[in-house]
C-alpha cells in the first residue's frame, strides 16, 4: 500500500516510516503530495491535522491519525462529508488499548479512582489523549494527574481504591516501536470502517 506519512522526521514517524517500510507499504512525506496514496498516517501536531486531513479527504485518501489535541469534532465532520472512513486513536500502543478496557471492567467494581499519566516533557497537550479516553470510557470522572518529565515517553496508571485495598492497572510504553504494530492494523481495517471518525484502537481489536 502506498501510504502519505505526515510527520515523517518527527519522533513517531522517524519510528514509523521504516517500520511499515520493512512491511511491505510504500512510504511518501505527506508534505510532497498523495499522488497515488492509498491511505495517509498523520503523527504531527494539534494545529496541523484538520489542514492535513482537509487535502488527503479532498484527494480521496482516508487518513489514520495518531496526533492527540486537535479538534475531533471537526474533522469528523469533514470527514462524514467526504464520505470517507478516517480512525483516530489516542493511543496505538495494542497495550494501552487493552489497559483502557481492563479500567472500564474495573470501574464497575471500583467507582473511586484515579489516573496518573506520564509523557516526555515536549508532550504537548495535558492530560493526554489517553488519560481522557480512559476517563470516558470508565464513566466515573476520575480526576486526571499529569506529569512532564525528560526520561519518560509514555506511561499511565489507573489506580482504584475501595475499604482496605487498591488495584492498580499500569501501561508503560519504553520505546515508540510500541505504535508500530497498532497504525499496521489501522491501515489494514481502514477502507472497511463506516464513512466519518472512527474512536479508538480497541474497536479495531477483537
Amino acid at each position: 500500500m502506498k501510504v502519505a506519512l505526515f510527520g515523517i522526521d518527527g519522533k513517531v514517524g522517524s519510528v514509523l516510516g521504516p517500520a511499515l517500510e520493512a512491511a511491505g507499504h510504500e512510504i511518501v512525506d505527506g508534505r510532497e503530495g498523495l499522488d497515488g496514496c492509498e491511505a495517509a498516517v498523520d503523527f504531527t501536531r494539534p494545529r496541523a491535522v484538520e489542514g492535513n486531513v482537509k487535502r488527503c479527504l479532498a484527494a480521496g485518501v482516508p487518513v489514520v491519525i495518531g496526533t492527540t489535541g486537535f479538534d475531533v469534532d471537526a474533522v469528523a465532520a469533514r470527514a462524514r462529508e467526504a464520505g470517507l472512513p478516517c480512525l483516530h486513536a489516542p493511543n496505538f500502543s495494542q497495550g494501552a488499548a487493552l489497559m483502557m478496557r481492563f479500567a472500564e471492567e474495573a470501574a464497575r467494581s471500583f467507582p473511586r479512582a484515579a489516573i496518573v499519566e506520564l509523557h516526555h516533557e515536549r508532550k504537548r497537550d495535558a492530560p493526554s489523549g489517553t488519560a481522557k479516553a480512559t476517563a470516558e470510557r470508565m464513566g466515573t470522572d476520575p480526576p486526571i494527574h499529569s506529569i512532564r518529565l525528560p526520561g519518560l515517553v509514555a506511561h499511565q496508571e489507573v489506580v482504584f481504591g475501595a475499604p482496605g485495598e487498591t488495584l492498580t492497572i499500569r501501561h508503560d510504553t519504553t520505546s515508540r516501536e510500541a505504535f508500530v504494530p497498532g497504525v499496521l492494523l489501522a491501515l489494514e481495517k481502514l477502507r472497511a470502517l463506516p464513512p466519518g471518525l472512527t474512536v479508538g484502537l480497541e474497536s479495531l481489536i477483537s
